[in-house]
């Protein structure tokens, strides 16, 4: 499920503002149906229910990272990195700024007033350390369902720390991740309160830099030099930091039955000298959640957002080694961002399947993700669907991922309005390119859905003879790009040939298909087309080659011994 929790400043479901389930997720009409589901933590609970009755294992996601202005921030600034900006430039990003701020926010407090009738301690130290978080919540923005009354005491809040110059450090994506600057005079926003924005970039970027400006990470480490030269001290973790994040997600996860978490951003690996040979307790936050959670659910499993860019690109060091470190049991790759019929598509994919044969994470066979379903990518689901669809199912010893909407995508030569992409919905943007106005629509494509479900219906009545079995590979994919069938077997109960062509504009001609380990003939059991020349539909090997004559563009087969 995507990130269930209230959203910040720019509505973003990965900018969380809150622990609490987003309310927007409530649903009237079920509600109506059963009047006992009176709130959207009941309706959670009870669609994760249901959907484990179904056979389904649900995730949650991991974000270790807030809204730069989250009620998680406010409450903890101790657990948070902190910069002073005037207008163009940073004037202190000290490595304890975060105590200047807590007595802001006590003056806050002590200006404005309790939000609610509550004694609270006057001391900064006793009122973030000794006073409970729910206590100081309650103190600063009220009651969890005063949703309105909580949002003006926060807006008001940021205020107070605005006119004093004082904001979370934003988060950062790939090396050198660290050093900031303010950005020029044009890249700013003005909010509807007036306030002026700045936008951050890396002083020393590298291919990859980003920075996320209306989120900010978790302070995990101390810092080298007060900060002086934004260095991380990696040797000085700070255990009360990691406690806290994994202590919220187990609680989360215990509350609705979660079985496994996919990890946010989990490429980040910020130190410089490249992931360590020895590991070490705190090396990534994620790693910490998924064991805190282990120690009550041994199932509990890792997903990992990572695209596997080459290394020191999205990440300091290798990533798989990054992501062995961490735990990880699978990640999502990056199959979904080129069209099937590439050679570089190809040339992603086997190098998947080595690191699946040799290393003890495994790269999913990505069919399509909400970051990719965007009107800049169209072009990667013109052609080829229904091959992405059958090698994610018929790869069993391969995990697979498929994002929302796919079976019915349509396709679009140009740009479609916004409200046919699930990517712009992850934020609520009312004005600009990204705008949505109204709900999601879906997509109209039946003919290909009613070929994918034709893949779905043959699969559930194969597959479950091919538990536990391995694939055998007879032609990998082509990492040169010029052939474009691929072929793999699997032996169950029975033996079958799967057979893929790739290319999107013609058909392959008289394909040899080695015929490795199986020496009877077999006969055609499946296709994605309803016509198969007549020759094709029985295989006999003929000097250790299986011989097909043709197959169309695009075209999946699946054979069966005789």
């Amino acid at each position: 499920l995507l990130p269930i929790w209230e959203v910040g400043v720019v509505a973003s479901l990965y900018g969380i503002s809150s622990w609490n389930i987003n309310p927007e997720f409530f649903d009237e009409e079920l509600y109506q149906q059963i009047p006992t589901l009176n709130t959207v933590e009941k309706q959670l609970k009870v669609t994760i229910n249901m959907l484990h009755t179904m056979g389904k294992t649900v995730g949650m996601d991991v974000i270790p990272h807030t809204d730069r202005y989250s009620q998680i921030v406010l409450v903890n600034p101790h657990f948070f990195e902190w910069l002073q900006r005037k207008d163009l430039k940073i004037t202190n990003h000290q490595a304890n700024l975060h105590e200047t701020v807590q007595t802001l926010i006590l003056d806050f407090l002590e200006e404005k007033g309790s939000a609610i009738a509550i004694n609270y301690p006057k001391n900064r130290e006793d009122f973030f350390y000794d006073f409970d978080e729910n206590s100081r919540l309650l103190a600063l923005f009220g009651e969890k369902t005063n949703y309105g009354g909580r949002l003006k005491r926060r807006n008001e809040l940021i205020q107070y720390l605005y006119n004093n110059g004082f904001e979370p450090v934003p988060a950062t994506m790939a090396p050198p991740y660290r050093g900031l600057k303010v950005s020029d005079e044009t890249a700013k926003v003005i909010d509807q309160d007036g306030r002026i924005w700045r936008d951050y970039e890396i002083t020393k970027p590298q291919k990859m830099s980003r920075v996320f400006g209306p989120l900010t990470r978790f302070k995990l480490y101390e810092r080298l030099d007060n900060n002086q030269n934004w260095a991380i001290d990696f040797n000085e973790p700070r255990p009360n930091v990691w406690k806290y994040i994994s202590e919220k997600y187990s609680q989360i996860q215990s509350a609705y039955n979660f079985d496994f978490m996919r990890g946010d951003m989990s490429h980040v690996q910020m130190r410089p000298d490249g992931v360590p040979q020895k590991m070490e307790e705190y090396y990534d936050v994620l790693k910490h959640i998924k064991n805190h959670i282990q120690t009550r659910i041994p199932y509990f499993g890792y997903f990992a957002e990572t695209f596997l860019a080459p290394a020191n690109e999205m990440a300091y060091g290798d990533e798989i080694d990054h992501l062995e470190h961490s735990d990880a049991e699978t990640t999502l790759g990056d199959l979904q961002s080129l069209p099937v019929d590439t050679a570089e598509f190809q040339q992603r994919f086997r190098s998947y399947l080595d690191i699946l044969a040799t290393r003890r994470v495994s790269p999913n066979f990505t069919i399509m993700t909400a970051d990719k379903d965007d009107p800049r990518f169209d072009k990667f689901y013109l052609n080829g669907n229904e091959a992405r669809f059958f090698m994610s199912l018929f790869l069993n010893n391969m995990p697979s991922y498929m994002g929302l909407g796919f079976e019915c995508r349509d396709i679009h030569i140009e740009a479609a309005p916004n409200e046919h992409y699930t990517k712009l919905y992850v934020f609520q943007i009312d004005e600009g390119a990204k705008a949505t106005k109204g709900k999601y629509i879906w997509g109209k494509n039946i003919e290909l859905f009613q070929r994918i479900n034709r893949i779905r219906i043959y699969t559930e009545q194969v597959l479950p003879l091919l538990q536990h079995a391995k694939i055998q590979w007879h032609l990998f994919p082509d990492s040169t790009g010029f052939r474009k069938t691929i072929a793999w077997s699997i032996q169950g109960e029975s033996t079958y040939l799967f057979v893929v062509h790739l290319a999107s504009k013609a058909p392959a001609i008289n394909i040899k298909i080695p015929s490795i380990s199986i020496e009877n003939d077999l006969t055609l059991d499946f296709s994605t087309l309803d016509d198969v020349n007549p020759n094709d539909e029985i295989l006999s090997s003929h000097h250790s080659c299986f011989h097909i004559h043709r197959l169309d563009q695009g075209e999946c087969r699946v054979y069966k011994i005789n």
